[in-house]
């Protein structure tokens, strides 16, 4: 995005939607994942706490509704400005605040006015920019009522494999769960009742605290004591399935960015966490200290890695589409694309036989993935059991916390964000994930 070109004075609010503009356009048209584009942002890494924490809710309200926001900026503009700049990704952000984040109108309209003045290329659109914005105030309950939100807001090849895979109901269930901004999960140590009260959460019948969380993370109690992580309930819950670990050589695969590491940690096991990124490991390895756990961190591919020693146990948590996990990660559903899925799955199949040659005989593999496509979960099992010497080891609901709409009839675990139903909506869900465990013989 062009940078200011003048020093003018500019409103209240601008520094935050200038950001939240780049950050968009670094998904959109970059192509870029926002998390990555959050930590590689100039200007949005300058803002006071403040300013990046509405940068992130206007730029997450983009892209959670970034097909109906394109829809109503297509009825309002009849025909597309040319060489223009930034001009559609700013009216994208002040679309997302006039729309859906309850922003007054002046102030979103005002903004996004003085973000194309100063912008080189768009600047001689400012008056089609005030005109678009102003009648999308007025209009906005009636531009609302014509959209069939949901479909517009899931890409069109996601939507036609969910309903397919899980009928079409829980797929709008899953397309309604990922609008609403997610709860703040915590893994503790221990005493979860506790550290709920203290957090102002709830204990989830699988351990892990859910709270409503506001503000830095790195702020709220017990974070600098090393008393939790942050972690989704369903990410939890892998390594719980192990047993007990105490003394065991387990090996974690793609192990950033740590929270199974640090739960297998935490549960006396002896762990050599895996990762192709060395700076992942390393923000992994400080994630340990600070919580007061040890592993061994091995940069490498886990294709290409082996133990020096058969393991008791390897955590599979490959590399997918990341689809059951929009509701954290809106961006997710506008960068992948179908193709993606098969080309996983291949890898998914050459790393599950890699992890198998690293166990012993008796050892247990639990693999996993934080996707929605059966292709890279259910569709693994049969395949897997045929080829490869492991027996599966069936889940039973009492281990997920007792949740057995997670369990399926073969005893594997598939959760959804439909999941866990809560009379308050930001409480509910679950990412989506698919988990197996299984047995070397």
């Amino acid at each position: 995005m062009n940078r200011p070109h003048s020093s003018r004075a500019q409103g209240q609010g601008f520094a935050a939607r200038a950001a939240a503009t780049s950050l968009l356009s670094a998904v959109l048209d970059a192509r870029q994942p926002l998390d990555a584009a959050l930590e590689s942002d100039g200007a949005f890494s300058r803002l006071s706490p403040r300013d990046k924490a509405l940068a992130r809710a206007i730029v997450g309200t983009a892209l959670r509704r970034h097909g109906a926001i394109e829809a109503a900026l297509g009825a309002l503009i009849e025909k597309q400005p040319r060489n223009a700049g930034s001009l559609l990704r700013i009216l994208h952000i002040a679309a997302a605040q006039i729309l859906f984040m309850g922003v007054a109108d002046h102030a979103a309209v005002s903004v996004a006015v003085d973000q194309i003045a100063a912008d080189r290329d768009g600047r001689h659109y400012k008056g089609l920019a005030n005109a678009v914005l102003r009648r999308m105030a007025r209009e906005r309950d009636a531009l609302l009522a014509k959209m069939n939100a949901v479909n517009l807001d899931t890409p069109g090849w996601l939507w036609q494999r969910w309903a397919a895979a899980y009928g079409e109901t829980t797929a709008w269930g899953i397309a309604d769960a990922h609008w609403l901004e997610p709860s703040l999960d915590i893994s503790v140590k221990r005493d979860p009742a506790a550290w709920a009260e203290r957090l102002g959460g709830i204990v989830l019948p699988t351990g892990t605290v859910r709270t409503i969380g506001s503000g830095e993370i790195t702020a709220l109690p017990g974070f600098d004591d090393g008393a939790w992580w942050v972690q989704d309930a369903a990410a939890a819950l892998p390594p719980k399935l192990f047993g007990d670990l105490r003394g065991k050589e387990v090996a974690d695969l793609c192990a950033a960015p740590g929270g199974k590491t640090a739960a297998l940690a935490a549960a006396g096991a002896v762990v050599t966490a895996v990762d192709i990124s060395a700076e992942r490991l390393q923000r992994l390895a400080a994630n340990l200290k600070r919580l007061s756990l040890t592993a061994t961190t091995v940069t490498a591919d886990a294709l290409g890695w082996m133990p020096a020693e058969p393991l008791d146990a390897v955590l599979l948590d490959a590399p997918c589409t990341a689809t059951g996990t929009i509701r954290r990660h809106p961006d997710v559903a506008w960068l992948k694309q179908p193709e993606d899925v098969a080309a996983l799955s291949a890898l998914q199949t050459r790393m599950i036989e890699r992890a198998t040659a690293m166990l012993k005989l008796g050892g247990i593999l639990i693999y996993c993935t934080c996707s929605l496509e059966p292709e890279e979960g259910e569709a693994h099992l049969a395949p897997t059991l045929a080829r490869l010497p492991l027996a599966l080891l069936p889940i039973v609901p009492d281990e997920v916390g007792g949740l057995a709409e997670t369990v399926t009839p073969m005893g594997t675990v598939r959760t959804l964000p439909t999941h866990l139903s809560n009379s308050i909506a930001r409480l509910s869900g679950l990412d989506g994930f698919f988990i197996m465990r299984l047995k070397k013989s």
